[in-house]
């Protein structure tokens, strides 16, 4: 599961089981897991974190989608 981004403590990775989904990014921190959709920056799943740290995965997701879609990309062709 590579890493593509830490940013306010916040690790944005993949995970090579879930590539045959749309493209999403996982984010983690404090023992919490959350899932950003990327075609349309939205949360798939919160996992626990609170409504600040959701705001700064989709201000990261936003600000970082195009950098964040062409891994999801490169890393899909690694695995497939």
């Amino acid at each position: 599961m590579p890493t593509v981004l830490r940013k306010y403590g916040i690790r944005f990775h993949f995970y090579g089981s879930d590539m045959s989904e749309p493209p999403h990014i996982h984010a983690s921190a404090d023992g919490h897991k959350a899932k950003v959709w990327l075609t349309e920056i939205t949360v798939a799943d919160s996992g626990g974190f609170n409504k600040r740290d959701l705001a700064r995965m989709i201000e990261v997701s936003t600000e970082h989608r195009g950098e964040l879609l062409e891994a999801w990309n490169e890393f899909s062709k690694r695995v497939s």
